[in-house]
């Protein structure tokens, strides 16, 4: 034990400590608020283990749900807040790598500590016994080092997870994989087959987020995404030889999603956007290689990873929309009228995202070009401003017509009404002048006619 570390534990987590430890019980606060308290870091839960078992916990408060009572979980509400106060247990065997078929309860704090992942992850600590640190988490933390607790073979094989748990530290904590570790990593890393794609997708978009998205190449390195993405492992076998890049499409993918806002809309497509480069791929007789319609190959992976990843409907269709526009009006020569109606096709409301893609797709190239590149963003963004200043029909609902303006010339609601909109939408993108409802009114008598 460790008197001399002091973490300042939240109002609420004290009160709850102290209230097992008046009943004569032991309770610490434990796992990755422990952990990102030594780092500095503002924890963003505050789990709670005790040797109480979970009918004595919820004996001594007012208001407890049973979370996961099996597994000695109950959530302690304070207010509006709960807190999940976990008895101490000893996990039984794993035949699947997900979660143990049984549980024991323990009084004992270090066989509780004994079956977490990394060492970091394994301190408790209370304002009485200071930290306990029994697995020198506080030493990996000092050498800046993910280490599982015990064996590392045996971790893994208990939960196949931890495999992508110990990249995605390494990348939230800008820490290396210990030897041992990342060795038994590499071995038990088909193992994450057995993982669902819910748990995948969560500890992938993490990676995704962190501040160091370029430890996915660790994951590549030991196995993962050959398992998780196998797709990503194509793109490091795919050259790109063109004087634009100085990467291969993996290592290009990376520096994108490093120059990147972090949104997770914004990491998915930088991951996506050239995952179509492989099948696209051809070599001209000058040996500079070509991608021709990789954006739109692209998009059809792109929504297959992620339904693969069972994502929700929204950030596939988002993804999915800047991933196929990612590669159009990347010349400065485009007409505004021919933009407009681009704009229209793609929904305004994609272009900020869109110009943030662009942005980092060239700085994840060579110097190459890279003025002229930048300068068209520069004129995107001016047309765009202009389309919006002038008040330029970009849909149908910002036509000077409605449906009931239509209705009265005698078109009906359905197939035909729906045509002639369209149809005015078109003219009307090429023409901003055309959208008054005198001229609409006149064009769609004529379009009814004919």
């Amino acid at each position: 034990m460790d008197r001399s570390i002091k973490i300042e534990l939240p109002e609420n987590v004290k009160y709850i400590i102290d209230t097992l430890g008046e009943a004569g019980y032991e309770a610490y606060a434990v796992g990755g608020c422990v952990r990102d308290s030594v780092l500095g870091r503002a924890p963003k839960d505050w789990d709670i283990t005790t040797s109480a078992e979970p009918e004595e916990v919820k004996n001594l408060f007012r208001r407890t749900i049973d979370t996961g009572i099996k597994h000695g979980t109950v959530t302690v509400m304070i207010r509006s807040e709960g807190y999940e106060v976990t008895t101490y247990r000893i996990d039984g065997k794993y035949s699947d790598h997900r979660r143990p078929e049984s549980v024991s309860f323990t009084r004992e704090l270090s066989e509780d500590l004994l079956r977490r992942d990394f060492t970091i992850n394994a301190m408790a600590y209370n304002d009485e016994a200071g930290l306990v640190d029994l697995y020198d988490g506080l030493g990996d933390i000092e050498r800046r080092i993910i280490r599982c607790v015990g064996n590392p073979d045996e971790r893994f094989d208990e939960d196949a997870l931890r495999i992508m748990r110990a990249v995605r530290f390494a990348a939230e904590l800008d820490f290396d994989i210990d030897e041992a570790t990342k060795t038994a990593a590499a071995s038990h890393a088909p193992e994450l087959s057995a993982v669902s794609a819910e748990r995948i997708e969560t500890e992938l978009t993490k990676l995704l987020m962190s501040d160091h998205p370029e430890k996915l190449m660790d994951a590549y390195k030991l196995g993962i995404t050959k398992v998780i993405l196998p797709e990503f492992d194509l793109m490091t076998e795919t050259p790109q030889n063109t004087p634009y890049h100085l990467y291969d499409v993996a290592g290009h993918t990376i520096e994108v999603i490093k120059n990147i806002p972090k949104t997770k809309v914004l990491r998915y497509t930088a991951l996506l956007h050239d995952s179509g480069k492989p099948e696209a791929r051809t070599t001209d007789e000058r040996g500079v290689d070509h991608f021709k319609g990789h954006a739109v190959i692209s998009e059809g992976i792109a929504e297959k990873v992620m339904r693969r990843l069972k994502m929700d409907n929204d950030t596939i269709r988002d993804v999915k929309k800047l991933v196929y526009w990612h590669d159009v009006w990347i010349k400065g020569d485009v007409r505004i009228s021919t933009f407009r109606k681009g704009l229209s096709n793609m929904g305004i409301e994609y272009f900020d995202d869109l110009i943030a893609v662009k942005r980092a797709d060239i700085e994840g190239q060579s110097d190459y070009g890279r003025e002229a590149s930048l300068e068209n963003v520069e004129k995107l963004i001016a047309m765009k401003n202009k389309i919006v200043e002038d008040g330029d029909c970009l849909t149908i609902k910002e036509l000077a017509v409605n449906g009931g303006d239509l209705k009265e010339l005698g078109i009906m609601p359905g197939p035909e009404m729906g045509e002639i909109l369209k149809t005015l939408l078109g003219e009307v993108l090429g023409t901003p002048s055309l959208n008054t409802k005198e001229q609409l009114l006149r064009r769609a008598a004529q379009l009814k006619e004919h």
